[in-house]
């Protein structure tokens, strides 16, 4: 959608080695009316997408465990526990959870609930998550899931407790903004139903 109070009067490409990184100058219409030049760097890595698993008898969730190298260098272990998730690449957001879930956890999703969208980091980076939420059965699970080794990924699958998954994010054992936001979703819309 485009802003008639946005003109981009420059974009330099500063990295495309393993996303695209672009410096843009822009002129900025403000609140009263005036022009301000700005620059501002932006990363654009696609879109994605993000689900939590749950059990409702069991009161479980499904999360992962993986390695991250920014978090790394920003003073933390490096390794988060997190929702299942990944880039579009082309895919519908329904498509790509689906089959991101089962690479990751070993489960096959018959049917995912869109709850929103939402951008993570929109200082500086593009991208749009898509969240979803769907049900699991122990039955579901084909494989033990833990990634693409061709990606890299070395991917810890966990069942937790509701209720656990919660304690952590309170202790600060899970940090990661979008797995956050799906376990407060489903504790506000599903879980505290049951209480």
């Amino acid at each position: 959608m485009a802003s008639t109070s946005v003109r981009i009067t420059a974009e330099h490409i500063l990295s495309d080695n393993w996303y695209l990184l672009k410096k843009y100058s822009f002129d900025l219409q403000r609140r009263d009316g005036s022009w301000q030049s700005q620059t501002r760097e932006v990363y654009d890595r696609g879109n994605g997408a993000t689900i939590l698993l749950y059990n409702l008898e069991r009161r479980t969730v499904v999360l992962t465990r993986q390695f991250r190298m920014p978090a790394f260098v920003n003073r933390h272990s490096g390794y988060l526990i997190e929702a299942a998730a990944g880039l579009l690449d082309n895919a519908s957001p329904e498509e790509r959870i689906r089959k991101e879930a089962e690479e990751e956890t070993g489960y096959v999703v018959s049917a995912v609930q869109k709850i929103y969208e939402a951008f993570m980091s929109p200082g500086s980076v593009t991208e749009r998550i898509h969240f979803f939420i769907g049900a699991f059965q122990p039955q579901d699970r084909i494989s033990d899931g833990g990634g693409l080794e061709e990606e890299g990924e070395d991917i810890e699958v966990m069942e937790l407790g509701f209720e656990q998954a919660i304690a952590m994010v309170h202790t600060g054992e899970i940090c990661d903004g979008k797995t956050i936001m799906l376990l407060q979703y489903l504790e506000l819309r599903m879980m505290s139903a049951l209480s």
